[in-house]
């Protein structure tokens, strides 16, 4: 009989089980400033910025707005806009739009009011990597970490997303790998460290019955086992961690996080028109203000933006004033052009609309179709 065992690959005991690949809670020291993100969790704190970095708004402070004369549409622009729309949908004629009669064309006011607070929040966790030896360490021993708001760092163009990770100066050691406990390599968890497997086709008996007489196994040729191909027979795998070099680089990642948030509102002045439309589009920016913290709006002719203005100045600074560091806002005012044209074909009257400073048309029907678009 086969012994199942002759071809077995050596065990070695020293060799260990593959451990955790986060590094178990304690592991990793706490670095002053930085406590709370000790290692084996996934703790990844947010750092309220120190009251040096945070703004308080003024008190009784508002600003003005100029007035502004809403612009008119011509009669061949509004044609124009309309004639582009239907060759751009293969099932409309551009006939009705080239033959129409208008009937009136009338500029509705439309301000678009938009608060834009520029942030900064900071977070960190740690982070390791194979440590080589004689790989530069920037440790304790060079000076203490600064704090997560003292670590310098350049700034983005302002109003732009962008994150930003880098390694906190002086937070760096090496520790033996966590996963391996410095062996380099880690026992195969498919094998359990045999290098093979017991054969699948004849249950590890080396043989088969068929027709009623004991055949020798073809698959694993009579010795009940195959080689583990996770291994590939050697029982052991190269430590997914530190890469066979036994020892990690544990040091803080610093994430910086710089955020435009947007507030955009529009009063609803023309119930027959979908506001969300005004979201493609561009308008004038005719009123632009911009400092670290904005001011209300006051005096504008419209009083829903005042309102809004104060309410979104108010709503922001709650929000973002105890995570994050303001570093700008900016507040503007658009006049998003509309215009509501009326005109008759063939004996029928119909509508549409030409809005935006890309002159786009939103039309619930027309002659040579009645779809809803």
């Amino acid at each position: 009989m086969v012994d199942k065992d002759e071809d077995l690959g050596a065990f070695d005991p020293n060799i260990p089980e593959e451990g955790p690949s986060a590094p178990p809670p304690g592991w990793l020291d706490n670095v002053h400033g930085y406590q709370g993100i000790g290692g084996g969790g996934d703790d990844n704190p947010l750092y309220p910025p120190p009251p040096a970095y945070s703004p308080q708004p003024e008190q009784d402070r508002n600003t003005s707005v100029p007035h502004v004369r809403v612009p008119t549409l011509s009669e061949d622009a509004a044609r124009e806009a309309l004639v582009k729309f239907v060759e751009s949908k293969w099932k409309y004629s551009s006939k009705p739009a080239r033959n129409l009669t208008f009937k009136d064309i009338k500029p509705v006011t439309v301000y678009r009011y938009r608060l834009e607070t520029f942030t900064e929040t900071r977070t960190s966790a740690w982070e390791c990597e194979p440590y080589c030896p004689g790989q530069p360490v920037d440790g304790p021993q060079y000076g203490m970490s600064p704090p997560p708001w003292d670590v310098p760092v350049t700034m983005p163009q302002m109003y732009t997303d962008t994150v930003l990770k880098v390694r906190v100066p002086h937070s760096s050691f090496v520790k033996t790998c966590h996963k391996c406990h410095g062996c380099g390599r880690t026992r195969c968890v498919m094998c359990h460290g045999r290098g093979n497997k017991r054969c699948t086709f004849c249950h590890g008996h080396g043989h088969k019955t068929m027709h009623g007489k004991g055949q020798r196994c073809t698959s694993c040729h009579g010795r009940g086992h195959k080689r583990c191909m996770s291994c590939r027979g050697h029982g052991y795998k190269e430590c997914s961690v530190c890469h066979g070099n036994q020892n990690l680089l544990h040091s803080i990642q610093l994430t910086v996080t710089w955020k435009n948030n947007v507030s955009d509102f529009v009063p609803d002045r023309q119930p027959d028109f979908p506001d969300k439309k005004f979201e493609k589009v561009t308008g004038d920016p005719f009123f632009i203000d911009q400092n670290l913290l904005v001011y209300p709006i006051m005096g504008f002719p419209d009083q829903e933006i005042c309102d809004v203005s104060r309410k979104t100045i108010s709503d922001h600074f709650s929000r973002f004033n105890n995570t994050c560091r303001i570093l700008q806002q900016r507040q503007t005012i658009e006049l998003v052009p509309l215009t509501h044209a009326h005109y008759s074909y063939s004996g029928k009257d119909y509508d549409y609309f030409v809005y935006g400073m890309e002159n786009k048309v939103h039309t619930s029907k027309y002659p040579s179709a009645c779809t809803i678009l």
